[in-house]
């Protein structure tokens, strides 16, 4: 059976998330059905990553086993005509090597947390990012961003649902970067634990607006203890940017 690799982009508000669940709909499920109307058959869609109910992606990935050879605009256009009128799009089908595995051949993944911070309540932005109504220090944030690069436990920034092995992860980027209202945080690893990036995020906002300062925050880290993340940011700021191959 040969395989594909989709990229994807979707608004995750909608959704449980990414893995199909009994609860609500997922972007799995909805994957999955578009290509049983496409193909005539039940598949299983793989991705890169199981991102949260309410996250967004720009470059999710995900790899399928279709029962034949077929052209990947095909498959693309297919697609996205049968995932109408779901705020889901296929960007790109690809043919690839039969052990190609969407998450484990993964060598690093990108994600961009957006928060707007003005007084004014949001109206296009509004699901898909943290409006908060006083202005950050995003200097300070970026400042308290470096002091968490590198290979550390991350037991104070990991879900206490987390199912990961170990809470030891090597962080290669954490920036923070402000355009007019938007502060974006760009965080960068090969892996990730269970809302490792949004309990990040939600603990510079205590350094960007004063409750902490960034030997706080390196002081959280080191404590390797859930109870001293700052908070956890709400969903519909997170987006995964893309996934490195």
């Amino acid at each position: 059976m040969p395989r594909y690799k989709l990229t994807m982009e979707y608004d995750g508000s909608p959704f449980v998330g990414w893995q199909r669940q009994t609860n609500g709909p997922s972007v799995q499920q909805a994957l999955e059905e578009a290509l049983e109307r496409l193909c005539g058959q039940r598949l299983v869609v793989h991705g890169a990553g199981r991102t949260d109910a309410g996250v967004h992606a720009l470059g999710q990935v995900a790899h399928v086993d279709l029962d034949r050879e077929w052209r990947t605009d095909v498959v693309r256009d297919g697609m996205n005509a049968h995932l109408q009128p779901l705020l889901i799009a296929v960007l790109a089908a690809e043919r690839v090597a039969d052990d190609f595995e969407a998450r484990f051949s993964a060598l690093a993944r990108h994600y961009v947390y957006e928060i707007r911070d003005r007084r004014a309540p949001l109206t296009f932005g509004r699901g898909q990012a943290w409006h908060i109504k006083r202005r950050l220090d995003d200097r300070a944030m970026h400042e308290a961003a470096q002091l968490l690069l590198g290979n550390h436990d991350f037991s104070t920034f990991r879900d206490s649902e987390c199912q990961a092995d170990s809470p030891v992860r090597t962080l290669d980027r954490l920036d923070v970067t402000r355009e007019g209202d938007a502060v974006r945080v760009f965080a960068s690893a090969r892996s990730f634990l269970h809302r490792q990036v949004r309990s990040i995020v939600g603990s510079l906002e205590h350094v960007g607006g004063g409750k902490w300062s960034p030997a706080d925050l390196r002081a959280a880290l080191d404590a390797r203890d859930r109870a001293r993340c700052g908070m956890v940011a709400p969903p519909q700021g997170l987006y995964l940017l893309r996934v490195d191959y």
